[in-house]
């Protein structure tokens, strides 16, 4: 019988810790996928280093053990007043997310990685979820990509 893929966003993968959030905000690294813009952090897994510089960083990634990867997902109040309107975007975010994730996924595993990423929405109208969705696919190749290169880097 063939094994069926669940595609979950528990709650270990997502990023909630107001530590690892500081942290992400103010060493992370950023670039922009129109509506989005992403801010992501790497670390090995030794905890020791991160991907701004060689040097040993004072405190290392904050990751939950059980998970390598953890994102987070905000929608601005200035572009949308009511707190529908932004729970839906984030809902659509996060089901964009959850739906492709997998290879990226599998990259910080095999890396050895851990990896903090935060999706911040900065249309200013709700989207189509095929908007929402493609956009996904083409941030999550991208850091795709930056995993490839900084695993390139350090080999």
């Amino acid at each position: 019988m063939e094994k069926k893929i669940r595609y979950t966003l528990g709650k270990n993968e997502r990023l909630k810790s107001r530590k690892a959030i500081d942290q992400l905000f103010k060493e992370g690294k950023s670039f922009s996928v129109f509506p989005f813009r992403i801010i992501y952090l790497l670390a090995s897994d030794d905890g020791g280093q991160t991907t701004d510089n060689s040097s040993v960083v004072s405190s290392p990634l904050v990751v939950v053990k059980r998970t390598l990867l953890q994102a987070g997902f905000t929608v601005s109040s200035k572009n949308f007043k009511r707190a529908v309107d932004r729970n839906k975007v984030k809902r659509l975010m996060r089901e964009a997310y959850r739906l492709q994730k997998k290879e990226l996924q599998q990259l910080v595993i095999t890396g050895n990685k851990g990896m903090n990423v935060f999706f911040i929405f900065s249309g200013n109208e709700i989207p189509e979820y095929d908007l929402v969705f493609s956009k996904m696919t083409k941030a999550l190749k991208q850091l795709q990509k930056l995993l490839n290169e900084n695993t390139a880097t350090n080999t």
